[in-house]
């Protein structure tokens, strides 16, 4: 790092430390001319799921004030088939709120009753149309990602359920131009008929969609599905055996995003139950190894924790900067 940058980014660790006593607003800690408002070593990006309740901007500003740079939201209600369509002027305030508070990446999570992997005609139908509308949702924001969870396989075989997942993913952009928002595919906890709890499944979907889709695929690694799935990332060792399992089988650098949560269930549990920021089993010792380690400094980090009393949120983000600064 050059003389310059060391001296940004060490006045990015102070202004961080400045707004954790003062409270200080967004605006007032910039640390230089309205750009970069919160940062740690010029790379690391920690950010939050957000609602968009109200409108788009509101999602941004409300990362923003809470200390964020980057965030994630959905683009619609989350349980429900049928959804809203962004209106133009609110698609120009939430870039406009991005820009001026240095919000990237933004991502959509996929609405949580999509499953592509599925051979019910109803559900199949409606799960095509539901993510072709989060595609196009994203691209008209801006987002940089959609998350997605791979499906069920119900039923059927794991290799029969990735087939139909891929199917899904080329019948969802049939007659689309090349949509410039990267698909992220999410490692699950292994519960029931998921698929994707093996970092095999999901290569091997992103391998057969890159002849089917014409989609850009990558991986979002949530920590909390990470540990209810066998990988133990609460000890340095196993810390290190899933990411060179990751780095092997994903390769490092097409996981784009990790979702930051602690787990309320044990290892291998595979029970999805997000925690706090270090009141779970991988705990503050391990989220320090994860935050801290070099080859995951430059992903984005993004908190999907539980907000069960007024101001969790802005805990969990404080906790994930405290740990990350070591």
């Amino acid at each position: 790092m050059l003389r310059g940058e060391m001296t940004y980014a060490r006045t990015c660790d102070r202004t961080y430390q400045l707004r954790r006593r003062e409270r200080l607003t967004p605006a007032a800690s910039l640390p230089s001319g309205g750009r970069r408002p919160f940062c740690y070593d010029m790379l690391l990006r920690l950010g939050i799921h957000t609602s968009v309740a109200g409108s788009l901007e509101n999602s941004a500003l409300k990362a923003a004030e809470l200390g964020a740079n980057t965030f994630q939201i959905f683009s619609s209600s989350p349980r429900m088939w049928r959804a809203s369509v962004p209106e133009r002027d609110g698609i120009k305030r939430l870039r406009a709120a991005r820009e001026r508070f240095d919000l990237h990446p933004l991502a959509i999570h996929a609405n949580y009753l999509i499953n592509l992997a599925s051979i019910d005609p109803v559900i199949r139908g409606k799960s095509i149309e539901g993510f072709r509308g989060e595609l196009e949702r994203a691209q008209a924001i801006g987002a940089e990602y959609v998350v997605l969870h791979p499906g069920s396989y119900q039923g059927r075989t794991v290799e029969e359920g990735m087939a139909s997942l891929v199917s899904g993913l080329r019948e969802s952009t049939t007659g689309m131009r090349r949509n410039p928002v990267m698909v992220l595919l999410e490692n699950t906890a292994g519960a029931g008929c998921q698929i994707g709890s093996r970092f095999e499944e999901l290569r091997a979907i992103r391998d057969m969609a890159a002849n089917e889709a014409s989609l850009e695929i990558g991986y979002c690694l949530d920590t909390c599905h990470l540990y209810a799935a066998g990988f133990n990332i609460a000890r340095m060792a196993g810390l290190h055996a899933m990411l060179s399992q990751a780095e092997e089988t994903l390769g490092l650098a097409h996981v784009r995003l990790i979702h930051a949560n602690d787990s309320k269930g044990g290892l291998g549990s595979k029970l999805d139950r997000h925690a706090h920021i270090g009141a779970g089993k991988i705990g503050r010792a391990g989220f320090r190894r994860i935050l801290t380690d070099r080859r995951l400094r430059q992903k984005p980090f993004i908190l999907e924790t539980p907000v069960d009393e007024p101001g969790d949120d802005r805990r969990n983000l404080d906790m994930l900067k405290s740990l990350a600064l070591g």
